[in-house]
């Protein structure tokens, strides 16, 4: 059964994220986002609370966090930057996430532990200059040779790119297949022919690292074909579902941590002789955040329970990630207004949580792919 209040210990999870991020994130958070910094010497930090290793379970060296406990963690440190949120969601949901799915155990306990640790930092590549949401239009290609397989082609837009230690990397094996002939493999930083390409410079969450991959005739030990053969595709759907419940507490973060800076703003600001917070127009946009955000929340909560239950949830992460984006972004432009000229600058930190939330709309699927994910389970045709 749901339980609408977080339990005792998730009260104290919270708690503990919340002050963590006060204590050691808000006051850098512009700065690295204005120098487009990656903040190295927070992951050891991170990794104390057991931020790194959320989902592994505690014999390899993780915290066996449910998804709900997730969820909390990334709405908690979203409130305060969107790339600290991000880079803990990806190294969790995506890199060592996949590991933890489909690894054999040579491989969960080659890798896991050290990921789980933050001793070395996950990233997942499924994404190409040519292929995005087209997840069979990849051209990667692996091929088998003897005990190996030759990898050549690149990746874009991933997360960790320039600072990752061990990479998960979807690549075609059996191109007439499309993207039902997709297969997973695990790399490491510093093999031959593998090498970062150019950083991206992006609208938002400047100070979370993401990199072009590319790969010439890089030879991958069979050891490290991660699950069967052309099932990456499969593994991929189930990893983006949970990441999904990931991109949308991120998402509610950013929005609660900008309603926050609203209503506090609309108290102390005055003018016309009284606080603005005093004029209608402006409770009504912080009312209607509340509202949505209060909304994403819910659907947040239904989907990591499923989760936690083992039932699928691609619907249900679906419908999380399109409506928490959206309300997200919409708490970030109200939050912009209600501060006037000064929320168009870097003074406030809404402006920078407005282009943080943009990814949410971006990232782990489009708002347009959400709603064909979610049309085709009411048509039946999921």
């Amino acid at each position: 059964m749901i339980d609408f209040e977080d339990s005792e210990s998730e009260k104290i999870l919270r708690q503990t994220v919340r002050d963590f991020a006060k204590k050691e994130i808000a006051p850098h958070a512009r700065k690295w986002d204005e120098e487009e910094t990656f903040p190295a010497a927070l992951i050891p930090k991170l990794a104390e609370l057991g931020l790194m290793g959320m989902k592994a379970p505690e014999e390899l060296g993780g915290a066996g966090m449910s998804t709900q406990d997730v969820a909390i963690v990334i709405e908690e440190l979203a409130r305060v930057d969107g790339s600290v949120a991000l880079t803990v969601a990806a190294h969790n949901g995506l890199g060592t996430g996949h590991i933890l799915l489909a690894g054999n155990d040579a491989q969960k306990k080659k890798y896991v532990p050290n990921l789980a640790t933050g001793k070395w930092l996950g990233a997942w590549g499924l994404t190409e200059p040519s292929s995005g949401s087209d997840a069979a239009g990849a051209k990667t290609r692996a091929v088998k040779q003897g005990d190996k397989w030759i990898l050549n082609g690149s990746k874009t837009f991933i997360t960790q790119g320039s600072v990752g230690d061990v990479y998960v990397i979807i690549a075609s094996t059996s191109p007439e297949k499309k993207q039902h002939g997709l297969t997973a493999f695990i790399l490491e930083k510093g093999q031959k022919g593998f090498t970062v390409g150019k950083h991206i410079e992006k609208m938002g969450c400047h100070a979370s690292d993401t990199s072009e991959l590319n790969f010439a005739d890089v030879e991958v030990p069979e050891e490290n074909q991660l699950g069967e053969l052309d099932h990456g595709f499969i593994d991929t759907l189930q990893i983006l579902d949970r990441g999904r419940i990931s991109i949308a507490s991120m998402a509610l973060g950013l929005g609660l941590g900008a309603l926050e800076a609203a209503r506090n703003y609309a108290r102390e600001r005055k003018q016309f002789g009284r606080a603005i917070a005093d004029n209608q127009a402006i409770q009504f946009m912080l009312a209607d955040s509340a509202t949505e955000l209060e909304a994403a929340k819910l659907l947040i909560k239904r989907a990591a329970w499923l989760s936690d239950q083992g039932r699928r949830h691609t619907y249900e992460s679906s419908t999380a990630k399109l409506w928490a984006a959206q309300a997200g972004m919409r708490a970030c432009d109200r939050a912009i207004q209600i501060h006037g000229g000064y929320g168009y600058t870097r003074e406030f930190p809404v402006e920078r949580a407005l282009r943080d939330c943009k990814l949410c709309e971006i990232g782990e699927g489009t708002n347009e792919v959400q709603r064909m994910v979610i049309a085709r389970h009411l048509i039946g045709r999921a």
